[in-house]
């Protein structure tokens, strides 16, 4: 950990020809290097990188503050804009690259299981000639899986620097997969109960994955651009040599992105089912409740006839006339409910 007045910078990684470098006064790659230098003592390591055949070094900031993040962009001279962007925990997605250098902001996703929510946090990248710095808002394990890739794998020793841009992107894209396949198995559960015989109201459930899927849409879809031209090699200002490399992780974002739109359109087609589905029961409550005041309108219009006490009204003054009223009337509500019946209303 390198302390420059109040900056503290993790040191992640020394490399030369894409191998850890173990270095007593540095560490190792899969160690996080504490180190108490000043400007002289950071100069010293700056040296020790520069005279490393092929090397540089991977250095970390994690919540920095802003003098935290003007010190880093200090020592290596990187662009104010994009330092800003990098600091902006409400910075849109993007790639920036030139022939030396390159510079990325990306959304890390995790999915909640508990709550089947979605929290994002972002990680961006600066990678220039001999360091890589990278910028962390929010989760911080994706540095541990990034340094772990980067000891598996042996791709530092064929792009250098721009192996740690390359672990970070793969490993946030990775992520991505993964959340879009959590989404997609709670599409398919609410499409399920959506398209379920027995009666539900899942506006409110589709309105909240909805949302959530959005959320993954905007991580994903300002790279969606940039990964196309790496798929179809458009983007000249990448090395030749470094293009294969990114287009694994270009196909990977791309086959995330369209999931989340063939998620999004199915989500669309079921909010407007569901929809449907509950005007249609309510068409069916209200021709329900029409049939049975029909019936009850046939008792209820007899019942106020005899209740007008007219002297002469037939039946009025005979032994069989009540029963006589009541049977017909109850016949009346039986062909009634056998008509309602038969068309379907009850």
């Amino acid at each position: 950990m390198i302390r420059h007045d109040d900056c503290v910078i993790t040191v992640m990684g020394v490399y030369s020809k894409g191998v850890s470098v173990h270095d007593p006064a540095v560490g190792t790659a899969t160690n996080i290097t504490e180190l108490g230098v000043d400007d002289a003592q950071f100069n010293e390591l700056a040296q020790r990188v520069s005279a490393l055949e092929e090397g540089f070094a991977w250095l970390s900031l994690v919540n920095p503050t802003d003098a935290e993040a003007a010190c880093i962009a200090g020592l290596y001279e990187l662009d104010p804009f994009q330092v800003d962007d990098a600091m902006n925990v409400r910075q849109r997605a993007k790639v920036e690259v030139e022939s030396h250098n390159a510079f990325t902001v990306m959304k890390v996703l995790d999915y909640v299981e508990a709550t089947s929510d979605i929290e994002t946090s972002q990680i961006s990248c600066f990678v220039g000639h001999g360091f890589t710095v990278t910028i962390t808002l929010g989760r911080t394990d994706i540095l541990t899986e990034t340094q772990q890739r980067l000891v598996d794998g042996n791709l530092a020793r064929q792009i250098g620097a721009t192996a740690v841009c390359h672990a970070v992107l793969d490993t946030v894209v990775d992520q991505y997969l993964a959340v879009v396949d959590e989404i997609s198995v709670d599409v398919e559960n609410l499409e399920d109960r959506v398209f379920s015989p027995e009666r539900t109201d899942d506006s409110a459930d589709l309105y909240e994955l909805k949302r959530e899927n959005l959320e993954i849409k905007r991580a994903i879809a300002p790279l969606v651009p940039m990964a196309s031209m790496v798929m179809n090699d458009q983007l000249t200002e990448m090395r030749k040599n470094f293009r294969p490399h990114f287009r694994d992780i270009s196909d990977h974002l791309l086959r995330a992105n369209d999931t989340v739109e063939n998620n999004d359109q199915l989500m669309g087609s079921m909010l407007q089912a569901s929809n449907a589905r509950q005007e249609l029961q309510q068409n069916t409550d209200m021709r329900k409740i029409s049939a049975y005041v029909a019936i009850l309108a046939v008792p209820t219009m007899i019942a106020g006839i005899y209740g007008m006490n007219f002297d002469d009204m037939p039946e009025l003054h005979e032994k069989w006339g009540y029963p006589v009223v009541l049977v017909v009337m109850l016949m009346l509500c039986g062909v009634l409910y056998w008509r309602f019946k038969k068309s379907k209303w009850l």
